[in-house]
């Protein structure tokens, strides 16, 4: 059909690197069968296999060669009609045996081609690890708890950077404190039907939720005249249970506990509409838990208007009034609750707009950045994406492995590795905003970012808890539970996510030394950013845990906090990554903890953060590793000097509060530096320990079999002699009875009798065997068989015998030998003695 590419295959000469690549591994694996030059020139086909229209690419991601259902028919188009006469014999040989599927010519699904044209062929890389997104597909659409209902709107938030600093509110001390009224008095115009609360749980998911109608939850409005705000809180990331009019323009606002629990009420992000420009409008929070917030000291909350967003491109910004944070006088016998009130003018009539505790980044948000790192031609030559698990709902927890491609094997055995991770709190977002940061930073094509991927392996995990992020979640997953408690837990089905983030790092460190673990939070107290490290207790490496937060704080001065920053490890914390990881072996394993609020240090003093500040926080963590790993130990040293001066320091503070006068020349470096540091303030994460809520009658239901079980089991004796001895009188005893009852008895009676040594040596033997030997599970008499007397294998090799020694075995463990044949004399338990 083509005689001028058939003339071309005959003239080809010199065998494809690729085809002679093909040859030897297919032939090596038994799969090819033919001749050498029966397998096609991929080079020379490559046009013919791209503009097949039965067979489909679209580059290294997404690949859709499984749109044609019949596996056979879409072997069969992968190769053109162009081939020649010897191909087509041995394929139509093939059909005839019908061996189409296992014929090393069909091999060819796994090779694919650049989409520039070029020859370069490759092998398809495997489908379950790589193949997330399509360039022309849409995103992997979220997956919500059945029960959880989802409007269809697709929310979308530009970025912009306020020209000017926002700075915090300044409370007068005339704040009104609303009272709380309730929908008993108000009118209930936004209100979640179906909330799971701790009396369930999980079960299964879906795309979308809830099936059936979406139901409208915000009141009807009577008319253009209605001013009733229309509130909805049903999309990704979302908290918003309820809200109550108390008056025309004051709305009382209850959150929404975590999935599965009734606790954890501290992260919102609600929708508001039919507003009106020029009013004084009056939101009150009345279910939150904290009795401490960065509210107190000014903390403004965050709105966005799109009509802003349409018009003058200004994004998320700091607003309200008369903030005011305090207790909810209303006791109903439970924990307190505290409330969050503020003021609000919005800027447009009949607007849109969102409130959130912080600046929002969704699961979507992410894969939205992941797609684009992935269609970059450039930054996916060094940056892999794989699955690390998928969680409870089926989303898919990503992993980005970042590097520099290594010239030699040696070049690339010697790499260390950094791991990062962030989001395991759903509701702390400020994680995403300063791992968006890192990223942008170590993807580019700046000469510190090429040096760090030659010099290092970066393990990325953006998201452990996309569950919780897109229901909305302030701090646990859909097990109901803290993940950042269960890095040490055994259940992999319930907590897939760092079940799987452990296991990575554990094959991680086999292969090569670990760097630095860093774990990214927000911190709804504190200001600032700060790290949580771990006090290390070898004296070789005293107080190099510290160096690294105290080069971050002098590279970004005016965010970062060195003074904030604690590294004593509380019993508490034991199951948090920073912990675990810092026994697994990792000496730089850190939480970074970035404030919800803004900064007190420098130029920033008593300013909000902007996503701008975190993200470049992102670089100043690339800027700080480059600076930790520097040849040159100069700015290394002079970092450690600094901090034993900074602890003689704390010292001498801590022994003139007590009222103490001592000299510590020459001894204070014996001190510990768990006693010097105060614990880090604690969260209530403690209350979302424990096994996941679907698991909590299954145990309760074992507690009380274990202790039915120990009611009638009987109390064993002391020690493993009374037991033998015990065991021999019950049977001595057995047969003695059965002497006397038989008649054909008295001859067996009369040679117990004329043996009675025989039974004290063999007790005394038995006995001896016990001290001289270990136990034996499996020594148990059954009826036929002879236990067997072979020693275990001994192995402690601090108790093996000498080499010249013998076992010294009993030798009265054996009936006599005579002549070589055994006498046949029956006595009584002639086997070793076991127990029950």
């Amino acid at each position: 059909m083509f005689p001028a590419l058939e003339t071309e295959l005959k003239q080809q000469t010199l065998p494809d690197p690729y085809e002679d690549f093909m040859y030897h591994h297919l032939q090596y694996y038994g799969y090819f069968k033919a001749e050498r030059g029966s397998l096609p020139n991929s080079a020379t086909h490559q046009h013919v296999w791209k503009n097949n229209p039965r067979y489909l690419l679209s580059g290294s991601f997404g690949e859709t060669a499984d749109l044609i259902p019949d596996p056979l028919q879409k072997e069969k188009h992968l190769w053109p009609t162009c081939l020649s006469s010897t191909v087509h014999r041995q394929i139509e040989a093939v059909n005839r045996d019908s061996l189409m599927l296992s014929s090393p010519l069909l091999k060819s699904r796994q090779l694919l081609h650049d989409d520039l044209g070029e020859v370069n062929s490759r092998l398809r890389e495997p489908r379950d690890l790589f193949a997330f997104f399509s360039s022309s597909g849409p995103l992997q659409a979220p997956r919500w708890p059945i029960e959880c209902e989802v409007i269809k709107e697709n929310i979308h938030h530009i970025e912009w950077v306020p020209p000017q600093p926002e700075y915090f509110y300044q409370p007068t001390g005339n704040e009104k404190v609303p009272e709380i009224v309730g929908e008993e008095k108000g009118t209930v115009v936004y209100q979640l039907d179906s909330v799971p609360t701790e009396d369930s749980y999980f079960t299964s998911s879906r795309v979308g939720g809830k099936r059936g109608i979406i139901k409208e939850l915000a009141v009807t409005l009577q008319g253009p005249e209605d001013n009733t705000l229309l509130f909805e809180s049903r999309f990704e990331s979302g908290n918003l249970q309820k809200a109550v009019r108390v008056n025309t323009y004051e709305y009382e606002l209850t959150l929404r506990t975590d999935l599965y629990t009734n606790k954890h009420t501290q992260w919102f992000y609600f929708r508001v509409q039919n507003t009106r420009k020029d009013v004084t409008y009056r939101f009150t929070i009345v279910n939150l838990l904290k009795p401490k917030s960065l509210y107190t000291i000014g903390m403004k909350p965050l709105m966005y208007s799109q009509l802003d967003a349409s018009t003058h491109s200004i994004g998320w910004r700091r607003e309200g009034d008369e903030i005011r944070y305090y207790r909810n006088n209303t006791e109903d016998g439970q924990q307190p609750f505290y409330c969050l009130t503020w003021t609000i003018q919005f800027p447009h009539d009949q607007d849109t707009c969102f409130f959130a505790h912080f600046y929002p980044y969704t699961y979507t948000d992410l894969q939205c950045f992941l797609l684009s790192v992935a269609n970059s031609p450039v930054q996916s030559q060094f940056c892999k994406l794989r699955t690390l698990c998928t969680s409870l709902a089926g989303n898919t927890v990503y992993l980005l492995t970042i590097t520099n491609p290594a010239r030699t094997p040696q070049e690339a055995a010697a790499k260390k590795a950094v791991v990062l991770t962030a989001r395991v709190h759903p509701g702390e977002s400020n994680g995403s905003w300063i791992m968006k940061g890192f990223l942008d930073f170590i993807l580019s094509n700046s000469p510190d970012a090429q040096l760090l991927r030659d010099i290092f392996i970066f393990k990325v995990v953006p998201m452990l808890n996309p569950d919780g992020v897109i229901v909305g979640n302030y701090r646990c997953s859909l097990a109901g539970r803290d993940l950042n408690r269960h890095y040490k837990t055994i259940l992999k089905e319930s907590f897939p996510c760092i079940w799987h983030t452990r296991n990575m790092i554990k094959r991680l460190l086999e292969e090569r030394e670990v760097l630095l673990y860093c774990d990214l939070h927000g911190h709804s107290r504190k200001s600032n950013i700060f790290l949580y490290g771990c006090n290390n207790n070898d004296r070789k490496f005293w107080l190099h845990e510290r160096v690294f937060p105290l080069m971050l704080s002098k590279n970004a001065p005016d965010k970062f906090s060195f003074h904030s920053c604690n590294f004593k490890v509380q019993k508490c914390k034991e199951g948090t990554g920073r912990v675990v990881m810092w026994r697994m072996g990792i000496l730089n394993s850190y939480t970074m903890e970035s404030t919800f609020g803004g900064s007190t240090l420098g130029n920033k003093r008593d300013t909000h953060f902007t996503p701008e500040d975190l993200k470049s926080l992102g670089y100043h963590v690339c800027d700080t590793l480059l600076d930790f790993c520097d040849p040159d130990r100069t700015k290394f040293m002079q970092c450690l000097a600094e901090l034993k001066e900074l602890l003689q320091q704390e010292i001498h503070k801590k022994f003139k509060e007590l009222g103490q006068d001592m000299d510590l020349e020459g001894s204070w470096s014996d001190i510990s530096l768990s006693d010097i540091e105060s614990s880090t303030s604690g969260s209530d994460s403690s209350l979302s320990d424990g096994l996941p809520v679907h698991l909590l009658n299954t145990a309760d239901e074992l507690n009380q079999k274990k202790k039915m079980y120990k009611k009638k089991k009987r109390k064993p004796l002391q020690s493993r002699k009374q037991r033998n001895k015990q065991y021999q009188k019950s049977n001595l005893m057995q047969e003695s009875k059965l002497t006397e009852d038989a008649p054909e008895g008295a001859g067996f009676a009369s040679t117990l009798q004329k043996q009675p040594a025989f039974f004290k040596n063999s007790e005394n033997t038995s006995s001896s065997m016990m001290k001289n030997e270990k136990p034996r599970l499996n020594e148990r008499e059954k009826p036929g068989f002879t236990v067997s007397c072979s020693p275990k294998r001994n192995t402690n090799p601090s108790q093996e015998p000498a080499p010249d020694t013998k076992p010294n075995w009993s030798r009265n463990r054996y009936p006599a030998t005579k002549g070589g044949r055994t006498t046949a004399v029956v006595y009584p338990s002639l086997h070793i003695y076991t127990y029950p």
